[in-house]
């Protein structure tokens, strides 16, 4: 549909050395520090070492000694090469030790689930309509209850890191489609009641007919008419997507997200070593 902007969470990583590591250790923080466990923590004091496993060293020692260095790695002549592997070992041990789910489910709600790389669709079909929700999990990654000052620190050290992604919702018919982009609300407002505090909202609605191009208009949700704003609300959820449904959408992106990212991890490793 109209209007798939992918908004990219700020992700900022940071190099820190320490000459008591084999090499540089990422942190998505936002001032330099070293992260002691996974990602899936972060760590804010700069005090702790990472502990070094024997992943690394048997990693090592499984490969024939063919290069010249004395590394023991097939294919890998660079100092660099070897610390990196060293650290992926390591990491790719302790994300699948963080990892909460282990197998991720193909179907969430009553959505069957299909994924291609970082674009996960889910789809149901009704009666006489089809709803259809598509999102990427790149970039989508961020902290919860981040904060400023010396107050959040404690609560900033062990955040965990969720994906919210932006997504869209098609309600097809026949050959009309109406369609939502939502994002999730960075900053929900204060819970009145808790009935209507909505952890989402609807950034852009268009309808069509056929297949969408550029020529399809759509209205931003900031500038629709309050009442009928809430009556597409009310539509979206009686579809099923409310606020529980779109909590669990995180949940599960959350999960998918971290998979791709240890699959990062395997595959680079795989690579560096020159499987």
């Amino acid at each position: 549909m109209s209007g798939l902007v992918r908004t990219a969470h700020r992700v900022i990583q940071t190099c820190v050395k320490n000459s008591g590591l084999t090499g540089a250790l990422v942190s998505r923080t936002q001032a330099p520090v070293k992260r002691d466990f996974t990602r899936g923590i972060w760590h804010m004091s700069c005090s702790k070492r990472l502990d070094s496993t024997s992943a690394g060293s048997s990693l090592l020692h499984n490969h024939s000694n063919t290069c010249s260095c004395g590394c023991g790695l097939k294919a890998m002549h660079t100092k660099g090469e070897r610390e990196l592997v060293e650290f992926l070992t390591e990491e790719i041990v302790a994300e699948r030790k963080a990892q909460k789910v282990k197998a991720i489910p193909t179907e969430l709600d009553g959505f069957k689930v299909q994924g291609d790389g970082a674009e996960v669709v889910l789809t149901k079909q009704l009666k006489d309509e089809v709803i259809k929700i598509t999102f990427n999990v790149n970039h989508t990654v961020d902290s919860d209850d981040m904060g400023e000052g010396d107050v959040q620190q404690e609560k900033q050290e062990f955040a965990e890191m969720r994906s919210k992604p932006q997504f869209e919702v098609d309600i097809i018919r026949g050959d009309s489609t109406l369609g939502f982009t939502c994002s999730f609300l960075q900053d929900p407002p204060p819970s009145t009641t808790d009935e209507y505090n909505d952890i989402f909202g609807i950034d852009e609605v268009t309808l069509y007919k056929g297949e969408w191009s550029d020529k399809v208009y759509a209205v931003a949700g900031d500038v629709l008419d309050g009442y009928l704003y809430d009556l597409l609300m009310n539509l979206l959820e009686e579809k099923g997507i409310g606020n529980e449904f779109v909590q669990k959408l995180s949940d599960f992106s959350t999960a998918y997200e971290h998979a791709a990212y240890i699959n990062l991890l395997e595959t680079m490793s795989k690579f560096t070593i020159g499987k």
